[in-house]
């Protein structure tokens, strides 16, 4: 069993390797999470969104064309050099900006400095609870007053829960890809201290996919 710094930088290598097989892997339409993202980003009046975990970035591309400013963190060179491809032949270059960030370091970005972060099972990668907890952390610290978080995760009703190879803290690795299963407690722990809106239960994928999209809100200081 590899020690949790070891794992996430064989999840790096992994996905690395997945991206350059795989150019494109999720298509050009944006994820459902993305489009609910998008909706409650504008209720909020967001102008400035932070994607963590873009990959090839069919969603940082959704949110530039409805308007928002994007900014697109991965840490796959690999999937971000395919996001500026496909935003300079969409003409949205100048809405989106990229840049490498390994999640399990301090996000950097100022203080109250974006309206609104999405990410979509990046948080359940192969990140301990710690790193987890550090991460939401950087999350309210870079949202201003009144800014939104929706993230997605894959859940302890999870079909995959509890099987494959256990690298322990509720990680479980499937063909390569290791998954951090999110109990509901995990949940409630994580929305200490915000607004928590919604913890909507959905299915995506193959099996399918079991998740949880939530939304929650920086309360005003």
């Amino acid at each position: 069993m590899a020690g949790n710094g070891e794992l996430a930088d064989a999840q790096r290598r992994h996905w690395q390797e997945t991206y350059r097989a795989h150019p494109g892997m999720y298509g050009d339409q944006p994820s459902e999470p993305a489009l609910h993202a998008a909706a409650v980003f504008r209720a909020a009046g967001a102008h400035e969104v932070l994607e963590l975990g873009a990959g090839h970035g069919r969603d940082a591309l959704f949110f530039a064309r409805c308007g928002f400013t994007a900014q697109a963190t991965d840490f796959s060179p690999t999937g971000l050099e395919q996001l500026r491809d496909a935003a300079l032949r969409a003409g949205l270059a100048d809405r989106v900006s990229t840049a490498t960030y390994d999640v399990r370091d301090a996000l950097p970005l100022a203080d109250d400095s974006v309206d609104g972060v999405f990410a979509h099972m990046l948080l359940c990668m192969a990140l301990s609870t710690r790193q987890i907890r550090a991460l939401v952390a950087e999350v309210r610290r870079v949202l201003r007053p009144g800014g939104v978080f929706v993230y997605t995760v894959r859940h302890t009703g999870d079909a995959h829960y509890g099987t494959g190879l256990a690298h322990g803290d509720d990680i479980f690795e499937h063909g390569g890809f290791a998954v951090h299963f999110f109990s509901r407690d995990l949940i409630d722990a994580l929305s200490e201290g915000w607004d928590l809106t919604e913890v909507h239960p959905f299915e995506e994928g193959e099996l399918p996919r079991r998740l949880w999209r939530v939304t929650q809100t920086v309360r005003p200081r």
